[in-house]
């Protein structure tokens, strides 16, 4: 794996390691288990597997327990096809607006392979089910369970030119998101387009954060109102925005085309009622079954999570400001220390627990089974997020005095270790800077250990394994004579594929969760600090290029998926602006007084206000949240023009192949100079055709009567010159009939009104 300093130096792209992943598509790790039978038997089944799919195999050791498998495709030719059935498929599903090219090679000529087209497409043959023409290789189970992971290889040059130019630019444009799509997919990519908006859109909250923060102070229902109103403009924004992108990459409505789940389990085949192919069915009541147990589910991360923040929360006040003994100083870091070793276990069981929920619940696409694990980790995010918040804002500042009886138990406990002299109480006052104490953590210090935790940690780490594995190799070949060498002209090549092997999976979903927990923070409550966009306005421009680096450095080269959206998480996201709406208004309503708040009595409380602000807010949200999405939608973007564009572009090449070049022209009607003259000729004409076929209908001769719009013209004149005048009778009845229907006419008219 490359270092830093060959990330960042202009030589970097120039060494050797680096230059070529000798025309390897993908790598297989596969672990020889301790049953070297059983090793060795599914190790000939994958190869035979790799072999009947169309892909050729190279086979190397790896760290002394693993093999690793180098495959790509055996013929470019079935690629090709593969590609271009895949391109037509997007037509068929409307992802195109145009059919490709029939001819396969003129089609690859105006639209060349990129390379995450083609490392998607070799995916899709290694983990497709074989009854879709795919392998059906599935890590780390079933058959499968020795081989630990699948990875492509990474472009080692163009990370180097990668983190070197976003190391030098403030912002990033589309040039920038173009390639991160071409080598990453559109899913990574659409992920930097939406932290880099998301990072655009901060300057305004910020810079009015700064000026709330210098003149209205703290709880100010102007800035509650601004960003409320900030929020809801970025949400309905960036939908229209995601679009854009789509159309421009080329995904729009690709979410269409759903990939069948190996893991899928089907209770029985029928024929589909459309098409007459035998489509998998899973007993859609059995799911829903399942389903529902999302709402224990939820309860119990409520109520396991909840009281572990209760408990620690009860100590916490306790030690600071009731408790005045021995080791006070230290005593105070108890809840801290808690939470640290016990929500990490707590959070990784209940992630655990809904993994196996969502895969009970047996969906047959990858994209439905993501989707319904994002939406139970965005829950037990939700709750480890802003559990303190809520507790500090709704339960510690009004109801505080009311706590106090049911702190005697630690007081209590602490009797139990010490003398009654050492262990004294000190007068219980509620802090009123609590909340921003807390806030001030969230949107600074925990967003500075988050980058250390998910970027120097493990770069670290990364280094020190590879000296201690330096050493061991050094060792072991020193020991073992029948140490396996590698050819000279592959061995930097080999060790930076091992190191690679060793590198976690890159789950864009984790960056995800934090953009929208950290907004969750911006929207819901940064009215207690105003400086809060400021400071998250700051992390991401690190943010944007940690990721990067961490992509670069710490991951396996993420497979190119293909998305229209940023999937799930827009849901989470219009979800928190809607409720920063509500908290917002609560807590501006609580907290703006000149005493600062109820102060732990709940008398001091009006909650008729309380509930009055939060249903006005509310509908001022909701007035809101639809005159922007209106004005937006009257205005046009570069990617719905460009999609209009196409669809206009397809509509004429189909008029022009079926009408000829001239379809497009407006056809001109026929007037008395250009209409047709009728001549004696065409009256011979027209008679011969119809006494050699004996055509003399009524209808014929009605239209043979008058050849021609000039003879229609003449003998409508001669009629009109000679009608008679309208006799006086003839006048006085037709006048009596319009007076009677306008009679009949007003009183149907009053009828229905009385019916009505």
């Amino acid at each position: 794996m490359s270092t830093l300093h060959e990330l960042t130096t202009a030589d970097g792209a120039d060494l050797a390691e680096l230059k070529s992943n000798m025309n390897v598509d993908y790598v297989i790790s596969y672990h020889i288990s301790a049953d070297k039978a059983e090793a060795e038997a599914g190790f000939i089944q994958l190869i035979e597997v790799l072999t009947k799919v169309g892909l050729a195999s190279e086979v190397r050791h790896g760290d002394g327990s693993s093999v690793l498998v180098f495959v790509k495709v055996a013929s470019n030719d079935y690629l090709a096809s593969q590609i271009y059935r895949e391109r037509l498929q997007d037509w068929l599903f409307g992802v195109r607006t145009t059919a490709p090219e029939k001819d396969i090679g003129k089609a690859f000529e105006i639209e060349p392979v990129t390379e995450a087209e083609r490392l998607r497409l070799v995916n899709l043959l290694l983990t497709k089910p074989k009854t879709e023409g795919g392998a059906g290789i599935t890590p780390s189970a079933g058959q499968w369970k020795n081989v630990t992971s699948i990875f492509p290889l990474h472009d080692h040059a163009f990370n180097t030119i990668w983190i070197k130019k976003w190391s030098t630019k403030y912002f990033l444009d589309d040039e920038d998101l173009d390639r991160i799509r071409d080598k990453f997919g559109e899913s990574v990519a659409f992920y930097f387009a939406f932290l880099q908006s998301y990072f655009a859109f901060q300057f305004a909250p910020a810079a009015f954060g700064v000026a709330s923060w210098l003149i209205l102070g703290h709880y100010s229902w102007l800035f509650a109102f601004a960003n409320s109103l900030w929020s809801v403009v970025f949400f309905e924004w960036w939908k229209k925005k995601e679009i854009d992108l789509a159309v421009q990459w080329g995904v729009r409505n690709v979410s269409r085309i759903q990939h069948a789940r190996t893991k899928f389990q089907w209770d029985h085949e029928a024929p589909d009622p459309i098409t007459g192919e035998l489509v998998k069915h899973y007993s859609p009541t059995k799911r829903l079954q399942t389903q529902l147990l999302q709402v224990p589910f939820a309860l119990a991360c409520l109520l396991v999570l909840g009281a572990l923040y209760v408990f620690c929360f009860s100590i916490e006040i306790f030690l600071t400001q009731i408790y005045n003994g021995p080791f006070k100083s230290y005593l105070t870091f108890t809840p801290t220390i808690i939470l640290s070793g016990i929500l990490p276990v707590l959070s990784a069981l209940l992630t655990k627990f809904a993994e196996v929920l969502t895969e009970r619940e047996n969906y047959q696409t990858s994209d439905a089974h993501t989707a319904s694990l994002i939406r139970k980790i965005f829950i037990l995010n939700f709750i480890t997020s802003y559990t303190p918040l809520f507790l500090s804002a709704f339960v510690y500042m009004p109801f505080g005095n009311l706590m106090m009886p049911y702190l005697d138990v630690f007081k209590t406990t602490a009797h139990r270790f010490y003398n009654d002299k050492s262990v004294t109480a000190q007068e219980f006052h509620i802090n009123q800077d609590r909340l921003k104490g807390q806030m001030i953590y969230f949107a600074v210090t925990a967003q500075v250990v988050n980058v250390a935790l998910e970027f120097v940690v493990p770069y670290l780490k990364q280094i020190v394994f590879k000296k201690v594995e330096k050493v061991q190799a050094k060792r072991s070949a020193s020991q073992d004579e029948s140490h396996i060498q590698d050819p000279p002209e592959e061995r930097k090549f080999l060790q930076r594929v091992r190191d690679e092997a060793k590198l976690g999976v890159y789950d864009v979903a984790v960056d995800y969760r934090e953009m929208i927990v950290q907004f969750g923070y911006l929207s819901l409550f940064s009215s207690i600090w105003p400086l809060t966009p400021l400071s998250f306005l700051i992390n991401n421009w690190i943010e944007l290029r940690s990721d990067a680096m961490k992509i670069a450095m710490s991951c396996q080269r993420p497979i190119p998926w293909r998305s229209d959206s940023i999937g799930p998480w827009l849901s989470s996201l219009g979800f928190l602006s809607w409720a920063g709406s509500l908290v917002s208004a609560a807590l501006v309503f609580l907290f703006s007084g000149e005493d600062g708040g109820p102060n732990g009595d709940p008398s001091n409380v009006n909650v008729v206000g309380l509930l009055v602000a939060i249903l006005v807010s509310e509908h001022v949200y909701l007035g809101i949240q639809f005159i922007v999405r209106y004005t937006l939608n009257q205005m046009d973007s570069p990617g719905l023009q460009k999609e209009k564009k196409e669809r206009f572009a397809m509509r004429k090449q189909l008029l022009e192949e079926t009408f000829g070049p001239d379809a497009m022209e407006a056809a001109v009607p026929p007037t008395s100079r250009t209409g047709e003259k009728i001549t004696l000729a065409a009256l011979e004409e027209e008679a011969r055709k119809l006494s050699t076929t004996g055509g003399n209908s009524p209808e014929q001769i009605f239209w043979l009567r008058q050849q021609g719009m000039d003879e229609t013209l003449a003998i409508g004149r001669k009629l009109i010159t000679s009608a008679k005048p309208q006799e006086k009778w003839d006048a006085m009845k037709a006048t009596f009939e319009t007076v009677e229907e306008a009679v009949v006419d007003e009183l149907l008219s009053s009828i229905l009104s009385l019916t009505d």
